[in-house]
């Protein structure tokens, strides 16, 4: 299993949802579990299933290097909320976000603090979860590669700034 990078055209489909989770779903999500685990440079948080080349829904997020591997299924986004201390502080830094899929690539994307999320686990078993903080990030950047939309595109509508990776700086992308 490898990254499918741009300008991959799988990568702005819509993926379908996962009639049954049986043992060849079982496999790609432990395939895409080595994938997401050797990734380190940047290391990787997320990974989607049309990251490997399949438009299906499902995703993996694994916050922290010590955290253990989280499998979402068929996802649905419930709620979205802001934290309203943190959206009146003017000076909050948006923090840079990355794709395994656009190599070398950063973005200022502005996303919500906590996202309501139902979803399947690997055993198929219903889940309901807020995601908060930089799990939040992940699970909304995870899912909108579920419905073929690129952190890149994110950054265009907010009408933020991309940067590319030069070496050991990051260097203003203008349009």
């Amino acid at each position: 299993m490898k990254i499918i990078t741009v300008p991959n055209p799988i990568l702005s489909k819509i993926a379908k949802n996962i009639d049954t989770i049986d043992s060849s779903i079982l496999k790609i999500v432990e395939e895409m579990g080595r994938v997401l685990v050797a990734q380190d440079d940047p290391p990787g948080t997320g990974i989607s299933a049309p990251q490997v080349g399949l438009s299906i829904r499902l995703f993996l997020i694994k916050p922290k290097t010590s955290s253990p591997i989280s499998v979402i299924i068929n996802p649905k986004i419930l709620e979205l909320k802001n934290n309203p201390e943190k959206v009146t502080t003017r000076k909050r830094r948006i923090p840079l976000e990355g794709c395994l899929s656009v190599p070398r690539i950063w973005g200022e994307v502005k996303r919500y603090d906590k996202v309501l999320m139902e979803y399947q686990n690997e055993t198929g078993k219903k889940q309901k979860k807020w995601f908060s903080g930089f799990e939040s990030i992940i699970v909304q950047h995870e899912y909108d590669h579920l419905d073929g939309i690129l952190f890149t595109q994110r950054v265009l509508e907010q009408g933020r700034q991309l940067y590319e990776e030069q070496g050991d700086e990051l260097v203003k992308i203008s349009f």
